[in-house]
């Protein structure tokens, strides 16, 4: 969906009365603005994934300045509220929250949150490992895996960049895996049963913002997960690099102690 063609949205009526509800002044006045596309977002007035009017033309439908503007569409890029894609176009960012406490693949993620999984190969390649690779799935130097890098997408929009690596033993040819890996291992009696995973911030380089349509330097969450089997053997080492303002990752704290508060 996009805004840009409406001369007057709901989105410019909600934000007048925005405008209005607040005092004078303009630190005041862009942060009234920031509130109330937090609050048409929350209520349905815009959908998520929508483009919104630029700058001039949505200030001039609202009746504020376009640094009021600005100042406001700051704020919300900086909190992971809107998203500025490549072409400066400002969109309502799209979030998908990635439990941390269970170990499943991108399809089950996707198709979980009603979205459809997709993919387009970006490698596709069996070679000897690297030495990183030796060390993640305790091969022998000289030992072969099968490598795959993907985008992997969600109704047909990049969500992240995959690239994994698996035995030969276990997957002899990358090419067996049209869809889900996982799908493809479990058939094999590889379906990993537990991961060590850690995460760390990153930026996007130029090919990651080209591939997942974001400006270069976005903000981007890279995990590294070690896949273990049933018998405790290392099946798959995976680099996984998402979009910072689509992914939040939720993980179930416990106390450990009964007397904790």
């Amino acid at each position: 969906m996009t805004l840009e063609s409406r001369h007057d949205s709901s989105l410019a009526v909600f934000l007048r009365q925005a405008v209005k509800d607040s005092r004078p002044g303009p630190r005041v006045l862009y942060r009234s603005l920031a509130l109330g596309l937090r609050q048409a977002i929350a209520e349905g007035v815009v959908e998520v994934g929508a483009v919104l009017p630029g700058e001039r033309e949505l200030g001039e439908q609202i009746g504020v300045s376009r640094t009021s503007v600005r100042k406001a569409m700051e704020r919300l890029v900086d909190e992971g509220v809107l998203i500025r894609r490549q072409g400066a176009r400002t969109a309502i960012a799209e979030r998908v929250e990635k439990p941390m406490a269970s170990l499943t693949s991108f399809s089950e993620d996707m198709r979980w949150r009603g979205l459809e999984p997709g993919m387009v190969w970006l490698s596709s390649e069996v070679a000897v490992a690297s030495p990183s690779e030796v060390m993640a799935l305790n091969l022998s130097v000289g030992q072969t895996v099968s490598r795959l890098g993907r985008l992997r997408t969600g109704d047909g929009k990049p969500m992240a960049i995959e690239h994994a690596a698996v035995p030969t033993d276990i997957l002899p040819d990358p090419a067996e895996v049209l869809s889900s890996l996982y799908e493809v291992m479990g058939r094999r009696g590889f379906r990993p049963v537990r991961a060590l995973q850690r995460l760390r911030a990153a930026t996007a380089t130029a090919e990651d913002a080209r591939l997942l349509d974001l400006e270069p330097g976005a903000a981007l969450l890279v995990a590294e997960r070690r896949c273990f089997g049933r018998n405790g053997r290392p099946v798959e080492f995976t680099q996984t690099r998402y979009c910072g303002d689509r992914y939040d990752f939720v993980a179930e704290l416990k106390a450990t102690d009964d007397r904790a508060v």
